[in-house]
């Protein structure tokens, strides 16, 4: 089993510090799809957010893969919870041409804490129990939104960042905690968008405060010889407990640069590094 999944963002928009060549083309889109078959790459990760990557993903064909995908925020003004809901993941289950999504995930988790929370979890439960999705949770920013939202609601699948900076996953322990619940979890931004394997000396101005750690993980790659996509990837995967590694790409050849050197041994210990900055370790903040 491979525990890579294939994060669609890329087929949908154009995604990424690092991205140089925009959209994946519908011809690019299928032939990484089939890539990633071939490696027993068996999870597409997307989004009905992601512009027309659910469309792109059913063009070229499901077939072999669970879907993940994610709802967008709740409109302010919407009345009928469950009506909404279901019209937006019937109209989701079109576009992928799937019988079922594998996973159904809340783009904008906070929303389950507000005064129709439990009405949107009981319209996703609903989903379940009909057959539409298998399994249901929510894609988070941060393992410290998990403490209010455990104590009410019960997930099957989570999804959180998490990489050779940002190791708040594990540090807070949820990691061990979401497991110990049989809760399936899924990560994403090994990355960090592109930017941890930009060269050090293409690095934005705009992340100058963090020099000391672009210092320190450049000078541990150089020392070890390790590429940084082989560390980046080496990091989550050495958790057991993590059950997928979603990973994005911008090309056929990126994609199978990555499946090849994931499978790849890494034989010396990966730096300690570690930031709890959102400014840096979250993309959503940076300008």
């Amino acid at each position: 089993m491979n525990r890579l999944a294939l994060g669609t963002v890329q087929f949908g928009l154009t995604y990424g510090i690092a991205n140089q060549t925009g959209q994946i083309s519908r011809h690019e889109a299928k032939a990484m799809l089939t890539l990633a078959l071939a490696h027993n790459v068996d999870t597409v990760d997307t989004a009905i957010a992601y512009g027309d990557s659910e469309a792109r993903l059913g063009e070229a064909g499901m077939q072999g893969f669970k879907v993940v995908s994610k709802l967008p925020p709740v409109p302010d003004d919407c009345i009928q919870i469950n009506a909404w809901v279901l019209q937006q993941v019937n109209a989701s289950i079109t576009r992928l041409g799937v019988p079922a999504l594998y996973g159904l995930l809340l783009h904008r988790s906070e929303q389950l804490l507000g005064s129709q929370g439990v009405e949107l979890y009981q319209s996703l439960h609903r989903l379940k129990d009909s057959g539409c999705v298998q399994k249901i949770g929510i894609s988070i920013y941060s393992p410290s939104d998990l403490a209010a939202l455990s104590s009410r609601y019960r997930f099957d699948l989570v999804q959180a960042p998490f990489n050779v900076l940002d190791r708040r996953l594990h540090s807070s322990d949820w990691l061990y905690r979401l497991k110990d619940n049989e809760v399936e979890i899924h990560t994403r931004s090994v990355f960090l968008q592109g930017l941890l394997l930009i060269a050090q000396a293409k690095i934005s101005d705009k992340f100058s405060a963090w020099h000391g750690l672009w210092q320190e993980w450049h000078r541990w790659l150089a020392e070890h010889e390790v590429s940084a996509l082989h560390a980046c990837l080496a990091f989550p995967l050495s958790f057991p407990e993590i059950d997928r590694v979603v990973v994005g790409a911008d090309s056929e050849s990126q994609l199978a640069q990555i499946l090849s050197i994931a499978n790849t041994q890494l034989n010396v210990d990966l730096p300690q590094l570690q930031c709890d900055d959102e400014a840096l370790i979250n993309p959503a903040y940076w300008t």
